[in-house]
């Protein structure tokens, strides 16, 4: 193929070969979906339902659980139709369509992490200018920011990525279209194109690192000085999960972007990849949100008038 013009379709990665093992990849696959829709379905249901959630960290955290449903609905769905199907291909339109809005959800999310640990900082070392400084109208110019920068960000990286002449056939070597995968199809001139933005892309997020990592570190300094064992105790019982999982998907996805060819291989891909694409949405809703006890009563609440208004 001597351009990306030529290209009709790509075919994505094949997660088995037998039948068996593609039932259970979507059986798999199904499970991680309906965790990720429960988890943050019922985040989502409880901060609109609960006029006292309407805080800062819950209107965070339902941003938040939004991007999860995006990221999980972007790429899920297509490798459950694979798997149970038997089929690989991806036309050329689904596949940038698919790209742009699982950089755009997965931008959301990390930015909104970010925006997150801005929120806890203030809480906990200016707790006196946390009205001030996380005022309503505060809360909302921060998310849209968030949204913004990531549109242009997918925006960007999307259309970047397939202006590039392909010429090394259609197979990505991937479930879901990433642009590592892409730009090993592309012309050896003209692959040098990209490597500027996800360079600068990986700067961006490694500068939203290091303001979590010297936020937390000014967090967990106010903690240490908290008398009370017990308060110190519920601080880092949140703080600590929320830096745990924005590491894991940072270094997993910068790993997986900027590795060199000569570490690539399927299943380190692949591996990747779930860390970085599938845990962190199904997991969020466990970690940050149904550990809060607002939270968890929140929902209770709304699943008991549920059951009996039936």
């Amino acid at each position: 193929m001597s351009n990306s013009s030529s290209i009709s379709h790509f075919l994505l990665l094949a997660l088995a070969d037998t039948r068996q093992l593609q039932l259970l990849h979507f059986c798999l696959l199904l499970a991680i979906a309906l965790a990720a829709l429960l988890g943050n379905g019922l985040i989502i249901s409880a901060v609109a339902c609960g006029h006292h959630l309407h805080t800062p960290m819950f209107f965070f955290l339902l941003n938040l659980a939004l991007t999860d449903l995006g990221c999980i609905c972007t790429t899920v769905p297509k490798a459950m139709h694979s798997s149970l199907w038997d089929t690989r291909t991806i036309s050329y339109t689904g596949c940038a369509a698919q790209l742009f809005f699982f950089l755009f959800f997965i931008g959301s999310e990390y930015f909104l992490l970010t925006i997150m640990c801005y929120d806890r900082y203030v809480s906990i070392c200016k707790p006196l200018h946390y009205g001030t400084l996380l005022g309503s109208r505060a809360c909302a110019h921060m998310a849209a920011a968030a949204w913004a920068s990531a549109f242009l960000y997918s925006l960007l990286h999307t259309a970047n990525t397939f202006s590039l002449p392909l010429c090394h056939g259609n197979a990505l070597g991937q479930f879901f279209c990433e642009i590592p995968q892409i730009l090993r199809l592309s012309c050896s001139n003209s692959y040098i194109r990209e490597i500027g933005p996800v360079v600068g892309s990986a700067f961006l997020l490694f500068g939203c690192f290091l303001f979590i990592v010297f936020s937390y570190v000014q967090i967990f300094r106010a903690v240490l000085r908290i008398p009370s064992e017990q308060g110190q105790r519920k601080a880092f019982s949140t703080c600590l999960p929320h830096l745990a999982v924005v590491s894991l998907f940072l270094s997993t996805a910068t790993f997986a972007h900027l590795k060199p060819p000569s570490m690539s291989s399927p299943s380190l891909d692949l591996a990747l990849s779930v860390l970085y694409s599938l845990v962190p949405p199904a997991l969020n809703p466990f970690i940050y949100s149904l550990r809060n006890q607002e939270l968890n009563a929140a929902v209770r609440r709304m699943i008991s008038g549920s059951f009996q208004e039936h």
